[in-house]
């Protein structure tokens, strides 16, 4: 065989190695790609995704006004946990512009199950919401009041079947509560394998008080006998459950958007909030979009696949995007063309930059610069 064709033979052979090598052989990480983009004036699946709720015979309604264009919240899609990347696959994913190629744990931590991590993102949406409500409502001035709830329980947890996410943690061993700290500080003081005496009122009375815009009743209180237990990690007199501050409001908001986990539409959720409940179109008619959590004082936090949301905004129509001042240098290090990215570390910021972009004054606003 000729020294020539011999050594192209041996290229072709090594080329279909590699390539069987890519298909076959299975890398540690999971891809990020951008997700749906929902308006949060808008309507999804057929119903609002924000509305205010009218109870018949409920006085306290503020009037619910008329808005346009956009604020659009913005999501990640993520591989399944369940997926197993190939080389070939990452290589494609590193050399897009619209993927994102990440460590598998990164994701998916070791020493979280898949349900583990599908359960903490629906949480953590479920309490930027309520931060979200907070949030809005204490920029209009409209008073709302907190109180200590049962954010999850554990499975096979002394508490489970006992308490329920939702149920409002008004005391624990005769002792008042009114931060969410406070209950596990009570429990620790067991240990393991002594009773502990909740005072709670069930969520669904909590739920019947806030759809007519009232606070839960003590009247409704119950008192429940939980068993300890001793913590894997540490050692600690455990009942199974996690803690969080619930709020009441003088009227109810229902945020309707399924199929969404994690933290990062807080303030997308509020300024939503805000927009509905004031004459003033915050948005001029503009597309907008936007991330970030929020906190109960309005404060913003960066969140996680910046520049996949930037890019399933632009993809929409968005032409500006509020960015978590944690994430503008990374933000602005690659970002599409026509969109500006605006520097957001505050309610109030959004704000202001709404009010900048619909009254056309765009020149004025704090843009994400590269680091």
């Amino acid at each position: 065989m000729p020294r020539r064709t011999a050594t192209l033979l041996a290229s072709t052979l090594l080329l279909i190695a590699m390539l069987c090598a890519g298909v076959l052989i299975e890398v540690p990480y999971a891809e990020m790609s951008p997700g749906p983009t929902v308006n949060t004036l808008g309507v999804h699946d057929g119903d609002p995704v924000l509305r205010i709720k009218d109870e018949p015979g409920h006085k306290g309604r503020p009037k619910e006004y008329d808005t346009s264009g956009h604020l659009n919240m913005t999501t990640v899609r993520v591989t399944g946990s369940e997926y197993r990347m190939t080389l070939l696959g990452a290589l494609s994913g590193w050399l897009r512009h619209d993927s994102l190629v990440v460590p598998y744990k990164t994701v998916y931590p070791e020493q979280k199950s898949a349900e583990e991590v599908d359960q903490e993102n629906a949480e953590e949406f479920s309490a930027s919401q309520e931060s979200a409500k907070v949030a809005a409502l204490k920029e209009l001035h409209i008073p709302t009041s907190s109180h200590v709830v049962v954010g999850s329980v554990a499975k096979d947890a002394p508490a489970h079947e006992r308490l329920h996410a939702g149920d409002v943690i008004t005391a624990v061993d005769g002792r008042p509560v009114g931060k969410a700290e406070s209950v596990g500080k009570i429990v620790t003081r067991h240990k393991p394998g002594e009773k502990v005496t909740f005072t709670v009122i069930p969520k669904a009375k909590v739920r019947a008080a806030q759809e007519k815009g009232k606070k839960p009743s003590p009247r409704d209180a119950r008192k429940v006998t939980v068993g300890t237990t001793k913590a894997k990690e540490d050692g600690r007199t455990v009942v199974g459950i996690t803690t969080a501050l619930g709020h009441s409001f003088p009227f109810e908001i229902d945020i309707k958007l399924a199929d969404i986990g994690g933290p990062s539409a807080g303030l997308m959720f509020a300024l939503g909030i805000v927009d509905k409940l004031t004459p003033t179109d915050l948005t001029g008619g503009k597309f907008v979009a936007g991330t970030g959590t929020i906190d109960d004082n309005g404060k913003v936090g960066e969140i996680g696949g910046i520049q996949m949301k930037i890019i399933g905004a632009r993809e929409k129509g968005a032409r500006y995007f509020l960015t978590p001042a944690g994430n503008c240098a990374t933000a602005a290090k690659d970002k599409p063309k026509g969109i500006t990215l605006v520097k957001t570390s505050t309610m109030d910021d959004a704000l202001s930059s709404l009010k900048k972009i619909r009254s056309g004054r765009t020149d004025r606003l704090t843009r994400c610069r590269a680091g």
